[in-house]
């Protein structure tokens, strides 16, 4: 773990004194403006080449069938190796794919499936990225501080999540044919090689943290150490519970990958009005972040993460009968304010509940369900609005969600039971063969 300041910290930003934590967080933020924008430009690409919902959807699959595919091996290498160096490897791999994205922009290539092998190579860097990425927070920051690090790491995402996409939808208009004429750099190549910027300011900042862990896992390769993630899961309801949680949730109540339809569509809004739908989920979130640095969740976690649910479910369902654009701006944004507490209390419990040993496994196990969440959500919302119109596809999903937090409360009583965010309290809740670390 980094040495951290001797400097007393103001209420709520205990995690800054660590010099390495601040650096990665400014790294994230850059990368994920710079992928939030990237996501915003391929969405709005794919639907005017295509004007399919279903193409929509294919992009979500594209990034998610890597985390299936590699989940198993993506977690062990976590553990095995060097966290940071996994980071750093598997970030190059994304520069190269968004660099592919740029030259068929500028080149205009018109078919689609080579927009979806690129998006392919992404998730894959995404699917080892990820675990390795998570489990390093905690060693970047004293133990007492871990709550208050995950909050910081989530709200500077949402942050993120704000600026990238109307980062996006700006670049996206943007042309500067006048200034290379000969380039064509217009439209998604602008923001294609935004987010190329981006991705180099992210590895440096990288290569510059100090932490150095080295292999974590020392037992020999064998099928139980690889599966251990999933074995240590099945046996954590309060895990097992959180993390399913979301998944079916968000599968179901996420409209974020039929944005283009509403924005376009039913909404009549153009590419700014979809970088605006894009980031208000975000700016929801950020302000519910920035207000849990400062007022912790300190009691009754299982209780106030399925409330949250439900809050979440109802305002898909009121985004999808809404005609209003502004609306429907506030309806994302209530979305984006109760997953945030749903955020903050699973990835606590996660990243409390697990040994360090273990995390870069079990992070792959939850990158899986986020992922099925998000990217595989994208794909099951693509193929419902085909179906039965992207307003219907948004109103089952809301209410899904909501039929889903009843079921999870009566299913994992221990998760409806939990009550503070600490190694003590979660004890309590995990088998007697699966302690708790203590730190």
């Amino acid at each position: 773990m980094n040495p951290t300041s001797p400097r007393p910290s103001r209420r709520g930003l205990e995690a800054f004194a660590s010099r390495d934590f601040t650096l990665y967080q400014v790294a994230r933020m850059v990368t994920i403006v710079g992928g939030e924008a990237q996501a915003v430009a391929v969405a709005w690409q794919v639907y005017a080449i295509t004007h399919r919902a279903l193409d929509l959807g294919y992009t979500g699959l594209a990034l998610f069938l890597p985390a299936l595919l590699f989940l198993i091996p993506a977690g062990h290498v976590a553990d095995r190796y060097d966290r940071r160096q996994v980071i750093l490897v598997c970030y190059l791999a994304q520069l190269v794919a968004s660099l592919a994205l740029a030259i068929m922009a500028i080149a205009d290539v018109r078919n689609v499936f080579w927009i979806y092998v690129v998006l392919f190579l992404i998730g894959m860097g995404r699917a080892f990225s990820g675990p390795a990425a998570t489990a390093l927070i905690p060693h970047l920051v004293e133990p007492e501080h871990l709550v208050n690090a995950l909050t910081w790491a989530t709200a500077i995402t949402k942050l993120a999540n704000v600026t990238g996409p109307a980062m996006g939808g700006v670049l996206f208009v943007l042309s500067l044919d006048r200034l290379f004429p000969r380039a064509h750099l217009e439209g998604a190549a602008i923001v294609y090689l935004f987010t190329l910027v981006m991705l180099v300011i992210f590895i440096v900042l990288v290569a510059m943290l100090k932490v150095r862990l080295g292999r974590m896992e020392h037992r020999a390769v064998s099928m139980k150490v690889i599966l251990a993630g999933f074995h240590f899961v099945n046996r954590a309801p309060v895990i097992l519970g959180s993390i399913s949680l979301d998944l079916f949730v968000v599968l179901l109540g996420g409209a974020t990958t039929l944005l283009p339809i509403f924005a376009g569509d039913i909404l009549h809004q153009g590419p700014r009005g979809f970088g605006l739908l894009r980031a208000a989920p975000a700016v929801g979130a950020l302000a519910m972040s920035l207000f849990l640095t400062r007022f912790a969740i300190k009691r009754h976690a299982g209780r106030k993460l399925l409330i949250s649910v439900v809050i979440f479910g109802a305002a898909t369902v009121v985004f999808g009968i809404s005609t209003s654009f502004w609306l429907s701006v506030l309806a994302l944004a209530v979305t984006g304010a109760s997953d945030m507490v749903s955020m903050i209390i699973r990835s606590s419990i996660v990243q409390i509940a697990t040994p360090p040993e273990m995390r870069g496994r079990v992070s792959a196990v939850n990158s899986l369900f986020i992922g099925a969440s998000n990217e595989l959500g994208g794909f099951e919302s693509g193929v419902t609005a085909q179906w039965w119109g992207a307003v219907w596809a948004t109103i089952v999903g809301g209410v899904g969600s909501l039929v889903v937090a009843a079921a999870w409360a009566g299913m994992f009583p221990k998760l409806r039971a939990a009550d503070e965010l600490t190694p003590e309290a979660l004890r309590v809740a995990m088998p007697a063969d699966e302690p708790v670390p203590a730190e």
